[in-house]
This record gives structure tokens, sequence and C-alpha cells, in this order.
């Protein structure tokens, strides 16, 4: 596991739901920036496609397989990027990304044709890819083999936005990886988890259980 930097302490505090860490997107923040990221990726319309929790742990079906392969090749497709903590969960991924300063010149291509090539001039080299375009790839080729698999073509597999929350102590980092390691534990209370949407949204429209007051 990556460290962010050592003049952070490292305080152990609990979050019970990523949404409690903030905003989806800081409009003035520069996520090509070196840091760490957290990042919560949804399935399209909540559809737990990519695989069950049994017994507290995740076992990925095929689809979840082809998910999970494309999140961890991200750093062969993307020099400054580096992975911490992440998990494949029923209908999203839970995930951090590091990225860092490089050379121009090393910067991997990403997710681009076999064909292309680097320019020669390091000066003309992109400095570094930032994270919305490395989320882009992961969906990208992640539906394109999940929709080889299943089909159809085109079939959507992600919803069009994603959540992330800017590390910015080691307290925070510690906070979110045990979040992440603990959440197939929790998926019974899990906000994503459509059981529980259902019972939330029941409760919202009054159909929740109440003492009978008939006369």
């Amino acid at each position: 596991m990556g460290t962010l930097h050592p003049k952070f302490g490292s305080a152990m505090t609990r979050i019970s739901n990523y949404s409690e860490l903030g905003s989806k997107r800081l409009p003035s923040h520069d996520y090509s920036h070196p840091g760490a990221y957290f990042v919560t990726i949804c399935a399209a319309r909540r559809q737990c496609i990519f695989g069950d929790i049994v017994d507290g742990r995740m076992r990925l079906n095929k689809s979840g397989l082809i998910v999970a392969e494309q999140w961890a090749g991200l750093p062969s497709h993307y020099a400054n990027a580096s992975l911490d903590e992440f998990v494949i969960m029923p209908n999203h991924v839970h995930g951090i990304i590091c990225l860092t300063e490089v050379d121009p010149s090393s910067v991997g291509a990403g997710f681009q044709p076999a064909h292309s090539s680097p320019p020669t001039n390091p000066r003309h080299a992109k400095p570094r890819h930032g994270l919305p375009e490395m989320i882009r790839g992961f969906k990208t080729y992640s539906s394109l083999g999940i929709n080889r698999l299943n089909g159809p073509p085109g079939n959507p597999v992600w919803q069009r936005n994603y959540y992330e929350h800017v590390v910015r102590t080691e307290d925070d980092l510690d906070r979110v990886r045990r979040y992440i390691v603990e959440n197939p534990l929790k998926w019974a209370e899990d906000e994503e988890n459509p059981a529980v949407c259902e019972m939330v949204e029941a409760n919202l429209g009054g159909l929740e259980t109440r003492p009978y007051e008939g006369g």
C-alpha cells in the first residue's frame, strides 16, 4: 500500500459511507495533479452484474473478472498511475488511484490504438494523464469486454458519472482503505445494494408497517 507523506499522522477513524467524504467533483482542482484519489464507479441502473457477496466475501463472475483485469491494468496504460486498495462489488467499484510526477518522455500512451506512436520530441509529449481520462478508458474497455461476453454491443454497463474524493492526509487514506476492505462485509447495509434502496424507498413512500390504529 502506498503512503502520502511522512508528515501526516496515522490516527485511525472510520467512515460509514463513501458519500461522507465530500462532493463528486472539485471545480478548481487539477485532476492530473499528483496525489491519491478515492474513486467509486457504479453499474448502470445499479444492476448487480459483477458477482455476489457470499459469507462477507465477493465472488466475481466473468464480468467481474473483466472489471478486475481492466482496473488492475491501469498502471500499464498510464505511467503516472499506481493502485492502492480496491474492491469489485456486485454493482460498483471502489478503488484508490495514486498519481505521480513522471518524465514526460516516459508517459504511457493510455488506452490508444496499437498503431499509435508517441511523439519523438519529449517537449511535445503529453506531460501526464488525468484521472477523468483514466476512468473513461477503464469504463470504455471494461464495457467492451463485458458486452463482447454478454451482448448486445453498446449496452450500458456503467453510470455516466463517477464519484471521487481527493485524499489529503494519511488519516484520510487509512479511513478510505478500511472502508474499501470492509465493504463486502457491509453489503447488507450498503446504499448501492438494490435491496437496501428498495427498503428505503418503501419507507419514504409510507409503506413501512405501523401499529393498527383503527376503531
